[in-house]
């Protein structure tokens, strides 16, 4: 699997549930608050030279569509959806 151009192929780190100050468990997907999703390089496109693969991101959580290769879900984005990396 290879990502072209300026796109990256990444993998979501799951960070489970969270608590809210009056004690609710809330999913990650009902986080609406939070904007960035937290999420692992693992091919980056011929054209990248500042992002490798490894790196760990943060990207706009709106970004990108879910692929599916050998039963396990990938995500791409443009490199531009990056707002941080660690």
């Amino acid at each position: 699997m290879k990502a072209l151009g300026r796109n990256l192929i990444i993998e979501k780190v799951e960070e489970g549930t969270t608590e809210t100050k009056g004690g609710l468990l809330l999913a990650e997907n009902h986080r609406d608050d939070i904007r960035y999703i937290k999420a692992n390089i693992i091919e980056v496109g011929d054209e990248l030279n500042i992002l490798k693969k490894g790196d760990t991101i943060f990207y706009d959580r709106h970004a990108g569509h879910k692929i599916e290769v050998e039963n396990k879900s990938y995500h791409v984005i443009k490199s531009h959806d990056v707002v941080v990396v660690l």
